[in-house]
């Protein structure tokens, strides 16, 4: 039986991937706050939801007024995140 205390001490980094981008290191080096990095994914792409580097699902972004939000369309299994 796992108690409360136990899964407090659990750390887990989520990241969601909208797109990604190749550029060499120097040019990423001379970006400013505010840069803007072109991504090679569109507006209605889906995106990927990633645990410790490790893809648990799949989704898409919600915009509602002011507020952005990750929609999840799809679990992946654990079988199919090691492909």
């Amino acid at each position: 039986m796992i108690t409360v205390n136990a899964v407090e001490k659990v750390f887990v980094e989520l990241s969601v991937v909208i797109g990604r981008s190749k550029m060499p290191i120097n040019q990423l080096l001379k970006m400013g706050r505010g840069a803007v990095i072109e991504l090679d994914s569109h507006q209605d792409d889906e995106i990927w939801i990633v645990a410790n580097n490790i893809p648990i699902a799949r989704g898409e972004i919600i915009v509602q007024q002011d507020k952005i939000a990750v929609q999840i369309t799809e679990k992946i299994s654990n079988a199919q995140s090691i492909r």
